[in-house]
């Protein structure tokens, strides 16, 4: 018997090396869980499936933050369409524009060096599309 297992972060880092958006959910739960774990929350449940997002949400909170050196930036809390909510930034358009209600689409931003990949979101509307 195979004992060994991939911890719930190194499966969720490797969606996101591949470019797509992975969370869990659980049965027992009946709902998407976030952020990546062994067990339901609630339940304690070990029947955690792995999915991957759409990648679609809406921007439930955001603020400014401005450092003491460099740029301010945004951070923000995004609703995912499947269920599930995390904290990320809306990137591509000034901070002060991203808006409570906003919808957004995840991308992955893939620093340099050895930094593992993370999760960021722009609009999902854009100008080409004419808007709604």
């Amino acid at each position: 018997m195979n004992t060994l297992t991939v911890s719930p972060l190194a499966t969720y880092l490797d969606h996101l090396k591949r470019g797509q958006l992975g969370y869990q959910y659980s049965p027992s739960l009946g709902k998407a869980v976030f952020y990546p774990r062994v067990i339901a929350p609630v339940t304690g449940e070990a029947d955690l499936e792995w999915r991957v997002s759409q990648g679609l949400g809406t921007v439930h909170a955001t603020t400014v933050v401005h450092p003491r050196e460099g740029q301010a930036f945004n951070v923000c809390l995004v609703d995912l369409d499947e269920g599930f909510r995390m904290m990320s930034r809306v990137e591509d358009i000034p901070p002060r524009d991203v808006k409570i209600g906003m919808r957004v689409k995840f991308r992955v931003h893939r620093p340099a060096g050895d930094e593992d990949p993370y999760p960021v979101f722009t609009p999902a509307e854009t100008g080409a599309e004419g808007g709604q």
